[in-house]
């Protein structure tokens, strides 16, 4: 890390989000710099690139997505090395990036060339784009109906103002900024490294609470289930099919969809891989009703895609912050029979390791692609107690595991906090508010490809959805 040094004089840049800028810094119209292209693929065969605001341009082979792929991709848009691809739906997110492959990408979004190779280091335009200046720039000039319809169209990009260092200083600014995400990147991987740990430990708390109950002295009998051998003799055994109600429909909320109400919008991404919902969105019933998938609060949700199943995607959706919300279509949901299980209980049976490993071996699909059947989600044995002592077993395991909760929720508070300084760090280093030209790397500012990959993993929390990416 440098200490923060200025540039010796600034002046006002044409554009109005962007704080001063070095004197000597170029800033023109992106048309000056990059044309549109619309190069298309003849045989749908080269590598299918994926446009997130997570992760940039990035190949779909690498990434956790959900999405189906389609039968062909011939007549797909082509991209090369240093052109800039934009998701035109998502731009307002920043599902852009500079590509540093050969690939294909939506017919759908904009691919832009540079005219110039030299005039820019496509990492520090990748870099660049995706700051919350040009965000700001993005939303502005974006058309649409509604803000998750707002489409940036190319001569609204084209006409954006771009800020150009001496090239230079671009390759410097770059270099800097790896060195900084390998130490942030470490940073996260050893933090994520903990979290794992706790969440394990969390599980085998609960495992053995609701599959064994708190009294360890109680007679036991045989459950007839393979992978409980021994349970409680006044339990009962059941499959989940006959305590839930599976994918309710969505004709019971019409009147939200008649009025056009306030829903609650919950990507997989919005739920933490310990049952937890962080930053939820709300969006209108008329924009998610088709083509997602419906739940109501206290139904419980659960992944059903690799690897977001055997990373315990799911939980009790007891905070949504609506009766009822729409989410990704790679859920499953399950409405508790409220004579037999509390939906907090019926939580706590879906996230046991037990149930993600037979599931996982259960799974079909293409690699890559593969999904827990329904089928054998809806006949999994399961053992139940008494709906009182399903409350008293709910109640102990909220203290016993009250440790780990408070450590996994300092942890990510961290992690999040790095990520704020990163994204401020890289705000000022690429619009000159730091001078970074006299930086040098010391031996501890090794940068490691393999390394830098964790800075995505996080932002994605291992989901497979894409956020910005939209359909390819």
């Amino acid at each position: 890390m440098t200490a923060a040094i200025a540039y010796p004089s600034y002046r006002q840049p044409k554009m109005r989000w962007l704080p001063s800028v070095p004197e000597h810094w170029n800033e023109q119209r992106a048309k000056t710099f990059f044309r549109e292209v619309d190069e298309r693929s003849k045989t749908g065969q080269e590598e299918l690139l994926s446009v997130s605001h997570l992760t940039g341009v990035t190949p779909r082979s690498q990434k956790k997505v959900t999405m189906f792929k389609a039968a062909s991709y011939v007549g797909s848009k082509l991209c090369r090395p240093g052109d800039i691809v934009i998701n035109t739906l998502w731009a307002w997110m920043a599902a852009l990036g500079a590509s540093k492959h050969v690939g294909i990408v939506s017919p759908a979004y904009g691919v832009y060339r540079p005219h110039r190779v030299e005039s820019f280091n496509p990492a520090y335009l990748d870099y660049l784009l995706r700051t919350r200046a040009y965000i700001a720039e993005y939303i502005g000039r974006s058309t649409g109906i509604r803000s998750s319809r707002l489409r940036l169209y190319p001569n609204q990009f084209l006409d954006i103002a771009l800020i150009q260092p001496p090239r230079s200083e671009q390759d410097q600014i770059v270099a800097y900024l790896r060195a900084q995400d390998a130490h942030i990147a470490r940073f996260i991987k050893t933090r994520r490294d903990l979290i794992s740990l706790l969440i394990e430990l969390k599980q085998t708390i609960i495992e053995g609470a609701v599959t064994q109950g708190l009294n360890s002295a109680t007679e036991k009998r045989h459950s007839g289930i393979e992978w409980i051998p021994q349970i409680p003799a006044h339990w009962e055994t059941s499959k989940l099919k006959h305590v839930a109600a599976f994918n309710p429909s969505r004709s019971e909320s019409a009147a939200f969809r008649l009025s056009d109400a306030s829903v609650s919008f919950l990507p997989m991404e919005c739920i933490t891989t310990d049952g937890k919902l962080q930053s939820i969105e709300t969006r209108k019933t008329s924009d998610v009703w088709e083509g997602y998938t419906y739940f109501r609060r206290n139904d419980v949700v659960m992944a059903k895609i690799t690897p977001c199943f055997e990373n315990g995607k799911g939980g009790l959706l007891d905070t949504l912050p609506t009766e009822i919300g729409f989410g990704t279509t790679e859920f499953i949901v399950l409405r508790a029979a409220e004579q037999r299980v509390r939906p907090a209980f019926l939580a706590k049976l879906l996230s046991l390791r037990t149930f993600r490993v037979l599931g996982a071996d259960a799974m079909t699909g293409a690699a890559g692609q593969q999904r827990v059947p329904l089928g054998f989600v809806k006949n999994f044995g399961i053992v139940l107690p008494p709906l009182g002592e399903q409350d008293q077993i709910l109640n102990e395991l909220q203290t016993a595991t009250a440790e780990q909760d408070v450590a996994i929720e300092k942890i990510r508070g961290e992690i999040a906090l790095i990520r704020e300084y990163r994204d401020c760090l890289i705000a000022d280093v690429v619009t000159g508010q730091v001078d970074v030209r006299g930086w040098q790397p010391g031996p501890e500012d090794v940068v490691d490809d393999a390394a830098l990959a964790v800075l995505g993993d996080d932002l994605e929390d291992m989901t497979g959805e894409e956020g910005g990416d939209g359909e390819d």
